[in-house]
């Protein structure tokens, strides 16, 4: 339960910083409303499940202590340790007026075409970022002993696809709110900081352990 904690607090953290994906929910919530921008959560969703689902399988053939395996820590510690470094050095210069999306007028209703249409790019935004590869492989590769097994690899990918989505269906609903979004901005630069020294934190915290091995 301990692992399980410390991974979803790592994987919940760097979902509050925001990127492409999150550029996209917020441009097309404030251009369209939060129902076409579901459309845009779903695409991305399912773009997190395919890396999840890639990296978890991926890693089911490796056995645990060998040096393949450990190697694969070591490198997910290394990016765990540059994501986290981005994020205090970019701490607070983020720009939420960010990527054009779906052109369509705010208020006006979503049809099925225009919200498959922003399935799609939510879809490519998530597939075409390679951070989100690497950033699950790392996950993937730093669990160990009994969490390895099948039965845990999906219950942790079903909670991340879960988790994924729920933010961001959540920034949707809420980033058109004009009060939300300005106190979202006065926080933004606090919780990259605090993002990005946790994942320090805990990036070096798997190395130490590895070295005590």
């Amino acid at each position: 339960m301990q692992q399980f904690l410390i991974i979803a607090a790592a994987h919940f953290l760097a979902l509050l910083s925001p990127g492409p994906d999150f550029f996209l929910v917020a441009r097309t919530s404030l251009r369209a409303g939060w129902r076409l921008a579901s459309g845009a959560c779903l695409g991305i969703a399912v773009a997190n499940g395919v890396f999840i689902l890639i990296a978890f399988a991926g890693l089911s053939a490796l056995r645990p202590g060998s040096a393949l395996f450990v190697g694969l820590q070591l490198i997910g510690c290394l990016y765990l340790l540059y994501l986290g470094w981005l994020f205090l050095a970019h701490a607070g210069k983020s720009d939420l007026q960010v990527m054009d999306g779906v052109q369509a007028p705010r208020g006006a209703v979503a049809g099925a075409a225009s919200w498959l249409r922003a399935m799609g790019m939510g879809f490519l935004s998530g597939i075409l970022n390679p951070k989100n590869a690497l950033f699950y492989a790392s996950l993937a590769a730093m669990l160990t002993g009994a969490q390895t097994s099948a039965g845990w690899k999906l219950f942790y990918g079903v909670w991340m696809f879960s988790v994924v989505l729920l933010w961001d269906l959540l920034v949707a609903m809420c980033i058109g709110n004009a009060a939300v979004l300005r106190r979202f901005a006065r926080a933004l630069p606090w919780l990259e900081r605090v993002s990005g020294a946790v994942l320090i934190l805990f990036a070096l915290g798997v190395i130490a352990l590895l070295v005590v091995r």
